[in-house]
Formats: C-alpha cells, sequence, structure tokens
C-alpha cells in the first residue's frame, strides 16, 4: 500500500519502523526475527535505510524487495543522491517497479567517507527537494522526505531553513514527513506550528529514538544535530554504565515522550529501532490506548 494511502486511512495514528541493512549473515538472521516480532504492534510501514555513500543500495533493495514478498507489510525503500546519477536512479526505480515497491522515502544523503562536504556527480541531484521532483515525475512511487525539527547539523540558517526547505519538498511532491529524532517535544510543536504557519500541511511524523545505550545516543547525536537535554543528562549520566537500566529508564522516557505527542494529535510515531525489536514493542505497549 502506498504512504499517500497509509496516512490517509481512519486508522490513525500510526506506528511504523526503521531499519538497516545488515552487513552479516547473523545480522540478517536478527533482522528477520526482530521484523517477526515486531509483528505484534502491527507497523504501518518498514522503512529501510541507504548507506553512507549509497553504501548499502544492493542491500537496500533485496531487503525491501524481501520485506513486501515474505511478510507483507509494507516497506518504505530509502533513496539518495549521492554516487548516482539520474538515469542510473531511474534504472533501480524501475527495478523496485518492477518489485512491486510503491514507497520511496527520499533524501540528499550524507557525503561518502572521506569527503567532508556532499558534492553531486555529473547527471545527479545537489539535494533532495530536485530527487524528490524526479520522482513525481515518474508518477509511480507515493514518496516520504526528512525534516529536522531542531535544524540539519549542515544548515547555517538553522530551522528556518529546515521549513524552507520542507516546503519546497513538499512543493514538488512528497506526501509526508519524517523528522530526525529529538527528545525535547517543544522543539517539535514549535517546528510544527512554524510550518503550518509557512503552508506546510503534509503529515509530519516524529521519529523516536529508544535509549538502551546512552554513550551510543550521545555519539549519534553530536553527528545528526539532535540535542539531548540537560534532563535526560542527568537522568541518564548516573547510570549509564548499566545498560540493562538505561534501557529500562530509555522505554519509559520514550513512552511518556510519545503519549505526550499523540495527546497533541500526530499523524503517528516513526520508531528508530536499530534493528532491535524489544523497546519498541515495551513502548507501544506502554501507549496502546491512544493508538
Amino acid at each position: 500500500m502506498k504512504l499517500s494511502e497509509i496516512l490517509s486511512s481512519p486508522d490513525k495514528p500510526l506506528v511504523s519502523c526503521e531499519f538497516f541493512p545488515p552487513r552479516t549473515d547473523k545480522g540478517e538472521e536478527n533482522l528477520w526475527r526482530c521484523l517477526d516480532e515486531l509483528r505484534a504492534i502491527n507497523p504501518a510501514y518498514i522503512s529501510v535505510t541507504y548507506g553512507a555513500g549509497g553504501s548499502t543500495q544492493d542491500r537496500t533493495r533485496r531487503l525491501v524487495t524481501h520485506i513486501k514478498e515474505a511478510t507483507g507489510l509494507s516497506p518504505v525503500a530509502h533513496l539518495t543522491c549521492i554516487g548516482a546519477s539520474k538515469e542510473e536512479l531511474g534504472e533501480l526505480l524501475a527495478q523496485y517497479r518492477d518489485a512491486g515497491i510503491e514507497n520511496i522515502l527520499a533524501l540528499r544523503g550524507d557525503a561518502p567517507e572521506g569527503l567532508e562536504h556532499f558534492k553531486a556527480v555529473e547527471g545527479g541531484f545537489a539535494h533532495a527537494t530536485d530527487l524528490i521532483a524526479f520522482l513525481r515525475q515518474l508518477g509511480d512511487f507515493s514518496i516520504g522526505c526528512a525534516t529536522y525539527p531542531e535544524g540539519h547539523p549542515e544548515s547555517a540558517g538553522g530551522v528556518a531553513d529546515d521549513i524552507r526547505f520542507l516546503k519546497i519538498k513538499q512543493d514538488n511532491g512528497a506526501d509526508c514527513a519524517i523528522t530526525q529524532y529529538f527528545f525535547d517535544n517543544a522543539a517539535f510543536f514549535s517546528f510544527r506550528n512554524q510550518c503550518r504557519a509557512a503552508g506546510i500541511t503534509l503529515p509530519i511524523i516524529p521519529g523516536i529514538m529508544p535509549i538502551s545505550n546512552f554513550d551510543q545516543i550521545v555519539r549519534f547525536s553530536a553527528m545528526c544535530g539532535a540535542s539531548i537535554p540537560d534532563w535526560l543528562h542527568q537522568k541518564m549520566d548516573p547510570i549509564r554504565g548499566d545498560l540493562d537500566v538505561v534501557k529500562a529508564l530509555g522505554i519509559e522516557l520514550a513512552a511518556s515522550q510519545c503519549r505526550e505527542l499523540l495527546d497533541a494529535g500526530v499523524p503517528g510515531l516513526h520508531f528508530y529501532t536499530l534493528n532491535k525489536s524489544e523497546s519498541t514493542i515495551a513502548i507501544v505497549d506502554r501507549i496502546r490506548d491512544l493508538l
């Protein structure tokens, strides 16, 4: 089912999950086990990332195709502007079309390792806005995009730039936006209000990152521009060495965050699973009365 149809369903709010293509056979076994376990929360769709520099293109394609064939879940394939010309992207999209893949999450992508800044290849796209316009011209796909409620880490204009670019993404054909994860709901609510004032009407789905390893989250957040509030440091710093305690607190904090977001009328919740199921299932169980 297409994202546009899923998001127009009266059965809202929705839960969705994100995975990355595993690099080993053991990792792939774990992924399929995780997907099977997540059936308990009935995810509306499953998105699969596209590695830095386009490094997992083939694994992403194989994984989303197999998800559709083997599970019946609705997969969303990430697609970036990295390392591919318009013609090469067209060939990949033709393969997706032939496999019955209907949903694409269109991103600019991160620069390949060793390069400080993104640079489009000859004949390729420089911005996600251009990739979205290209996808819309094809007419075969429902299109999601990314947005940053606290501002993209490379943006000189901060949140204002993200709002401006999100409006262009909407105008170029995006059906919905999924945010970078955040821990401060006030930042999301402010961002959403500013988006609506700017004429952005597409569904904005908050990204949720369950914390199971605080040191890992600190590293991730430094790279992606997600802020870690002082109150979260105060709760996590004293226990960061005990991963079981961190995971348990992470579940409770994320459930509280999700409850506040759902009370404020978000259309869904997008969980960054890191290819694990336990925390996501536990969080959804705690908020099931609102779903």
